[in-house]
C-alpha cells in the first residue's frame, strides 16, 4: 500500500475517543485498528510488535547501534466534535484552486480556508461534508509506516527506530498508560501537525474548567426570593468571561473557549478550556475563572462551584536541553526543499505529556489541515514528502 491508500485503509475505522467514558481506552473499537496496525507492523518488518492492554501499539525497529535512535509517536483516535464513523473520502485530482462543494450543504473556498491556495495543482483527499476526515492522526501514522517500509526496502542505514500508536490522544489521556520504558530513543517526534516545514517545540499550556451551578426549584407561582434558576446563573457567568475566544485570537494570545453547557432550573454546568502559551498569563486565567465565581456566590447563594485541572504545559520549557533533536528535524526539511520554519501550535499533542515526562518531543507536521470538522482535507503530495522528511531523520 502507498501512503495515500494507508491512510484511505484507516479512516474507514471509526476510532472517536469519548471523554465521558471510564474504560481503558475510552471506546473499545479504538482496539480495532490496533489490531490492524499490529498486523501491517509485522508484515513490514518490524523486530518487535507489542500491543498493551490499554491499546497501545508499540513497534522496533533494530538498526547499527552506533547511530542514533529516533522514535515517532501517533495517535489512533479522533476527535470528539465530529463523527469519525461511515467517512467517505473524495479524491480530487490536481485541484484547481476553485470552490471545493462537499455535498449541497458544505462547500470550502480558498477564500474561507485560505491554506487551500498553497496546495494548488495537488492531489487532494476531502470529506463528503458530513463527517471528518480522520487525518489528525491517521495521515501521521500512515507516513510513519510508509516512512519505515521503504527505510527497510531500500536498506538504508538507521539505527534504532520505535514506533507508537496512541489511543486517547483527542480526550487528553493519550500518554496516561504510555510505558516510557519501551520509548528509550536519542530523538523523538510527534507527526500530529499540519505544514509539513513546521517543527513545533512551542504549544499552549492547557487547564479544563468546570464550573457548576446549583439552583433551588419552587413553582413558578411562589418563586419570589426562593426559585434560583441554575442555567440563568450559568447564562450570567458566561457573559462576565471575558471575550477572548479561539474566534478572537491568533498566534501567541491564549483563550477561553466554551466546548460544553448543560442545564436546568436544578443544575446547570459550563466546560471551559483555558489556553496560553505564557505561563504568567495561564495562572492569571485560571484565577479569573475562580474570581467571577467568587463575584456570584453573594448573588446566587453560594450556589456556584468551579474546579479546575491542568491538562498539559507548553514543552518550550523543556527545549533549552535538547536543541539538537530540533535540529535534527529541520535538516530533514531542508533536505527535501522546503525551508524549516518554528511556529507556535495552537493546540497539544501527546508530545507535551511525554516531554513534561522527561522525553522531549516536538511536533511534525502531516499535510493535512483543518482538522476536527468536515472541513478537513489531506495532500497527497505533502504527505508523500512528509514521508521523505522522516525517512532522512531516520538516516542522517
Amino acid at each position: 500500500m502507498s501512503v495515500e491508500q494507508k491512510l484511505l485503509h484507516f479512516v474507514s475505522i471509526d476510532t472517536q475517543s469519548d471523554e465521558s467514558s471510564q474504560t481503558i481506552p475510552s471506546t473499545m473499537k479504538q482496539k480495532d485498528l490496533a489490531k490492524v496496525l499490529e498486523k501491517i507492523c509485522i508484515e513490514i518488518g518490524f523486530d518487535e510488535v507489542f500491543v498493551s492492554n490499554s491499546g497501545i501499539v508499540y513497534a522496533t525497529l533494530y538498526g547499527q547501534n552506533d547511530l542514533p535512535s529516533v522514535g515517532f509517536c501517533a495517535h489512533m483516535d479522533t476527535a470528539t466534535e465530529l463523527t469519525g464513523a461511515n467517512v467517505r473520502p473524495r479524491r480530487i485530482k490536481e485541484y484547481d484552486g476553485k470552490t471545493i462543494r462537499l455535498n449541497d450543504q458544505y462547500s470550502m473556498s480558498p477564500e474561507d480556508f485560505p491554506v487551500l491556495k498553497t496546495v494548488i495543482g495537488h492531489d487532494l483527499i476531502v470529506t463528503d461534508g458530513n463527517t471528518l476526515l480522520g487525518g489528525d492522526d491517521k495521515a501521521g501514522i500512515a507516513i510513519i509506516l510508509q516512512a519505515v517500509q521503504e527505510v527497510i526496502r531500500e536498506g538504508l542505514p538507521h539505527g534504532n527506530v520505535v514506533v507508537v500508536f496512541t489511543v486517547d490522544e483527542e480526550i487528553g489521556r493519550g500518554t496516561d498508560h504510555f510505558e516510557l520504558d519501551r520509548f528509550q530513543v536519542d530523538h523523538a517526534y510527534t507527526v500530529d501537525g499540519s505544514r509539513i516545514d513546521n517543527v513545533e517545540y512551542e504549544n499552549f499550556n492547557a487547564a479544563k474548567a468546570v464550573i457548576t451551578f446549583t439552583g433551588t426549584s419552587i413553582h413558578p407561582g411562589e418563586g419570589k426570593g426562593k426559585l434560583i434558576n441554575a442555567s440563568l446563573a450559568a447564562m450570567d457567568y458566561a457573559k462576565r468571561v471575558p471575550n477572548e475566544t479561539p474566534y478572537n485570537t491568533e498566534g501567541r494570545q491564549g483563550f477561553y473557549h466554551l466546548v460544553e453547557m448543560k442545564g436546568s432550573v436544578e443544575q446547570a454546568t459550563l466546560v471551559y478550556l483555558i489556553r496560553d502559551h505564557r505561563m504568567d498569563r495561564f495562572e492569571n486565567r485560571k484565577q479569573i475563572l475562580s474570581e467571577i465565581v467568587g463575584r456570584m456566590d453573594p448573588i446566587y447563594r453560594n450556589t456556584v462551584s468551579i474546579q479546575i485541572q491542568d491538562q498539559y504545559y507548553n514543552m518550550d520549557r523543556f527545549f533549552e536541553g535538547d536543541p539538537a533533536t530540533v535540529e535534527r528535524a529541520k535538516a530533514a526539511i531542508r533536505a527535501v526543499g522546503y525551508k524549516p520554519v518554528s511556529i507556535p501550535v495552537r493546540g497539544g499533542t501527546d508530545g507535551a505529556m511525554l516531554s513534561a515526562k522527561g522525553c522531549f518531543c516536538p511536533n511534525l507536521g502531516t499535510g493535512t489541515y483543518h482538522h476536527h470538522g468536515r472541513y478537513e482535507f489531506a495532500s497527497i503530495r505533502q504527505m508523500e514528502q512528509m514521508v521523505q522528511i522522516l525517512k532522512h531523520i531516520m538516516i542522517i
